[in-house]
Parts: C-alpha cells; sequence; structure tokens
C-alpha cells in the first residue's frame, strides 16, 4: 500500500469511527465490532498492510492507547471507590485467572494434543482481561460505581498474572532459570512496586502542579509526565498500567489522601480535567481507540480451521464458567444487572497477542498451536462481548442470569435508589 493511499484510508478509519459511535448512540451496537472487521478485512483477509511491517511502533501505540484510557478512567475513580472495590477486584482477578488457566488447559490437552505445560502456558496467557475494551465498555453503560471500578482494576491487575507467569513457564520449559519462589515474588513486588510508584508519582505531580501553576494551562504536560511514570516503572520491570492507574486515581484523591506533612505543598481541591482538556482526552480516546481495535484485528492470525473452532468452544466455556467466578467474588448487594455484566466482561486483548507469539519464537514444538487458538479465542471472546453487551443493556438475558444470581437481587444500579417519600394527605404532590 502506497504512501498516499496509506493517508487515505488513515482519514477513511476516522470517519468511520465517528459513524460507528454515533451507530452505537442510536442503536447500542457497540463499534468495537465493526472496527475489528475492518482490521481482519485489510490484515488476514486481504493482506492489504501487514502489522510487522509496523514493527516495535506497533507496541509502542498500543502501550499509548492503555496509558490514555487507564489514566482517564483513573481520575474518575473515588477513594471511597476504590476502598470498596479493592477487595472485590483482587479476588474476581486471582479466580479468574485461575479458573481460566485450569479450563483452557485442560481443552487443550483434550483436543489439541497439547503436552501439559505448553497447555498451561496457554491458559496463563489468556488468564487476563482487555483493559482496552473493558474499560471502553463499562464506561458506555448504566453500572454501579463500585462494579466500573472493579472491572477496571481487574484488566490492569490481570496484566501482573499474564505478564510473570507465562513468561516464567517459557523459560521452564526452554531450560532456563526457573524458580517458583522468584516468580511468585516477582508477581508480588510488580504489583506492589508498581502501586507505590503510582501514588508517590501522583503525589510529585500534585506538588508540581500546586507550585508551577503554569503547568494547569498546558493541555499535554500531565500525560507527558505519565508516559514518564510508565516507562520508567515498565523499564524496572513492574506493571506500568497499575502505576499509571494508581497515579490518576491519587491525582483524582490528593484532597482526601494528604499526609500532614505534605500539607503546604498540596492543592486543597481535587485535581480535575478542565472542560477543555476533557474534550481533548476524549477525541484523543476515541482516535487512538479506532486505530487499536482496528490494530488488533490486522494482527489476527487464524490459518487452522480445526483450531479456530476449538478457540470458539473455549470462548463458550469461558463464558459460562465466568457466572461461577463473579458470584463468588462479588458483593452480595451486587444489582443483578451489574453481577450479568461482570460476567460477560472476559475479552483477550493485544497483550496476549504478544504473549502469544513468545512460544514459537523461543523455539516450543506447541508455539503455532498456542498463537493460533489463542488468536482465536480474543476475536471470539471480544466480538461475543461486544454482542453480549448489546443484548444485555436492552435487558434481554436478565432471565438467564437470574437463574444464577438469584431472584433476590434488584435489576440494576437505578433500582437501588431509594423511593420518594408519598406526598401527606391533602398536601401539594
Amino acid at each position: 500500500m502506497t504512501t498516499p493511499i496509506l493517508i487515505i484510508f488513515i482519514g477513511f478509519l476516522i470517519f468511520l469511527g465517528h459513524y460507528l459511535a454515533e451507530m452505537f448512540d442510536r442503536t447500542r451496537i457497540p463499534d468495537v465490532v465493526g472496527l475489528l472487521l475492518v482490521g481482519i478485512l485489510i490484515g488476514p483477509v486481504f493482506h492489504l498492510i501487514d502489522p510487522a511491517s509496523f514493527g516495535q511502533a506497533g507496541r509502542v501505540f498500543t502501550n499509548i492507547v492503555l496509558v490514555f484510557i487507564l489514566f482517564e478512567s483513573g481520575l474518575e475513580v473515588r477513594f471511597e471507590q476504590l476502598k470498596s472495590a479493592l477487595r472485590g477486584t483482587v479476588t474476581l482477578t486471582t479466580l479468574n485467572f485461575i479458573v481460566t488457566t485450569m479450563l483452557v488447559a485442560a481443552m487443550a490437552q483434550m483436543f489439541a494434543g497439547l503436552d501439559f505445560l505448553s497447555s498451561v502456558i496457554l491458559g496463563s496467557i489468556l488468564g487476563g482481561t482487555s483493559s482496552a475494551v473493558v474499560t471502553t465498555l463499562a464506561r458506555k453503560v448504566d453500572i454501579q460505581d463500585q462494579t466500573s471500578t472493579t472491572l477496571v482494576m481487574e484488566s490492569a491487575f490481570s496484566d501482573v498474572y499474564t505478564l510473570a507467569i507465562p513468561i516464567s513457564l517459557i523459560s521452564l520449559y526452554t531450560g532456563a532459570s526457573f524458580s517458583l519462589g522468584s516468580m511468585f515474588g516477582h508477581i508480588f513486588t510488580s504489583l506492589v512496586l508498581a502501586v507505590v510508584a503510582g501514588v508517590a508519582s501522583g503525589y510529585l505531580w500534585s506538588i508540581l502542579l500546586n507550585k508551577v501553576p503554569t503547568l494547569l494551562k498546558t493541555r499535554f504536560s500531565t500525560p507527558a509526565f505519565v508516559f514518564i511514570v510508565y516507562g520508567l516503572v515498565e523499564q524496572l520491570d513492574f506493571s506500568g498500567p497499575i502505576a499509571v492507574l494508581f497515579f490518576s486515581i491519587t491525582l483524582g484523591n490528593v484532597t482526601l489522601l494528604r499526609p500532614r506533612l505534605l500539607y503546604p505543598y498540596l492543592p486543597s481541591r481535587h485535581i480535575e480535567l478542565t472542560a477543555v482538556e476533557k474534550d481533548f482526552f476524549s477525541e484523543m480516546v476515541f482516535l487512538l481507540r479506532t486505530f487499536f481495535f482496528v490494530y488488533v484485528g490486522m494482527s489476527i492470525v487464524l490459518d487452522n480451521a480445526y483450531l479456530i473452532g476449538l478457540g470458539a468452544a473455549i470462548t463458550l466455556l469461558l463464558f459460562l464458567v465466568r457466572i461461577p467466578v463473579v458470584l463468588a467474588s462479588a458483593d452480595t448487594k451486587t444489582p443483578l444487572f451489574d453481577m450479568s455484566f461482570m460476567s460477560i466482561m472476559i475479552p483477550k486483548g493485544l497483550g496476549a497477542a504478544v504473549l502469544a507469539t513468545l512460544p514459537a519464537q523461543r523455539g516450543l514444538p506447541s508455539g503455532p498451536t498456542i498463537q493460533t487458538i489463542t488468536f482465536a479465542v480474543i476475536i471470539f471472546t471480544t466480538v461475543f462481548c461486544t454482542l453480549l453487551f448489546f443484548v444485555l443493556e436492552k435487558r434481554k438475558m436478565l432471565g438467564f442470569y437470574r437463574l444464577f444470581f438469584g431472584s433476590h437481587r434488584p435489576l440494576d444500579a437505578a433500582s437501588m435508589l431509594p423511593a420518594e417519600p408519598a406526598p401527606a394527605a391533602g398536601g401539594k404532590p
């Protein structure tokens, strides 16, 4: 594809993204499906663009997308929501990762002929959720703030598992040095130090904003600082997405989390984006999302019909086992609609696609099989998730989920609001 044609195509994608977003507002059909379809058509179907030609720039681009999305989402999280959601998030993330890994490993052993270690590698690669898809859909539906916070944090926390464990298991397979203790130690330090780095960076930037008011007048100084935080944390081999998430949460709650020693330096009000900044961020996130999902579609490799069918079967089972996982980890007061929405939020993202290429690169005989199944599960979970989102938002499947979550739960967050008192007799309405 020549440069002029590529530039024309980029302009076309921007118009298409706006059209699909408008169609979502009218029909509630998520735009993710259309963008993925475009990517699949120009990539694996017609081979108009090879994602490999983007090289390292493709990885950089996907990281920038996550930084913007997680930063914008974290600013909306309040400390009370974080406290109430944290315990459920850890339980949901851990339980979902374990159940997903076990299920996928069992299916891969039985139907794909993979050995035990290769099967577990595949399962651990698919054990997380996509931050880009989850955060996008969670912000477009009427659910409780605690539910939205839990899902966003799950998608960030799961990166710790899906990075540390597959890479450690691949090292074990290839005969490199491996220690179970060092693996779990890396998971723990990656999580804790990423949180510490994010919180400390949030305080530092709050002080700078308070002492250098001109920074508040610029549109890109805060995102630039977020990029630095993300890059430094990743360079230290910790979790950049978690650091960014807690950086923005700290920034949005700095008035509630003011250590006495920092009183003179921290601002006395919440740090919020101005209307101009919010418009700027919304447009940036929109553009990046548009290209991100097209890029995901382009990156899909589907070259074995049997393994693609196995990926579809695994996807259906993952949606089913997600129900008891949500039931075991969610608060008993969570509304039925929120529980149902949590049950469909298992899309796999580009991070899984990148990890799926490692076994083949490291010379594992099962590498091509792991890659094909992973790509199939990514596309099926993303498409099924967005389609179920469309159906569920119209309250079409609540009867099905009520069978599992109980008839005593209220339908949605709106039904949790107290009823208005009836007017007194003879009084005015």
